[in-house]
């Protein structure tokens, strides 16, 4: 019941997305879009920055800015945009966790992220690469680079799980954006069906963590 409530959840704000980007499309996204070409590297850079904070806050919505990238750079420039994004700063977090312990982390995202940060430490991540890597596709990844850190898991077992994850999840997320905003029927019809793929395969691999 609650994994088909977070479900109709992220579904009820991927259509809300759909809804806003096209009509944003059919009222004057050639605008906004020429805006952010001119621009150059600062779009992209502007980005990637938010998002950037949007893991180390995790606090904040970070799949907003997946989407953002998407519709507004473009497939291949967004999905490169948030996978630095994501590979730079949850290694930030890593190594804030592994480097400097709770006290930090409790700082930087409040008592109520780091409780949950303390619960993943209860499933026993260290040396497990597959449940690390599918925990990471769950959109959960910037809580969890906190708590792999903490849990005192090597450097040369999460970059190899975080990239994996990244290359998944995120071309599914970005290609939605791309997908709504250049009219793309089949991206967007497969982004949808690898969303529903990936949130089954991390409802699975929830329930096997809780289990363990």
């Amino acid at each position: 019941m609650i994994r088909l409530r977070k479900f109709l959840l992220i579904s009820f704000f991927v259509g809300a997305f759909v809804l806003l980007v096209s009509f944003i499309q059919t009222y004057g996204i050639e605008p906004l879009r020429n805006a952010v070409e001119t621009m150059g590297i600062w779009a992209p850079l502007g980005i990637l920055i938010l998002r950037g904070i949007s893991i180390i806050l995790p606090a904040l919505p970070s799949s907003a800015y997946s989407l953002l990238a998407g519709s507004l750079l473009g497939f291949k420039t967004g999905y490169i945009t948030i996978v630095l994004s994501d590979l730079i700063f949850c290694q930030a977090a890593f190594f804030i966790a592994r480097n400097y312990g709770r006290e930090p982390v409790r700082r930087l995202v409040g008592v109520k992220a780091m409780k949950r940060i303390e619960g993943f430490n209860q499933n026993q991540l260290e040396g497990n690469f597959f449940l690390m890597t599918g925990l990471l596709m769950t959109g959960l990844f910037d809580f969890l680079s906190y708590a792999i850190g903490i849990g005192g898991t090597r450097w040369r077992l999460f970059t190899p799980a975080l990239i994996l994850s990244l290359l998944i999840s995120d071309s599914i997320i970005v290609a939605v954006g791309a997908g709504v905003s250049q009219g793309a029927g089949l991206m967007l019809g497969g982004a949808l069906l690898g969303m529903f793929l990936l949130a089954t395969v991390a409802g699975l691999i929830k329930k096997k963590a809780s289990k363990a």
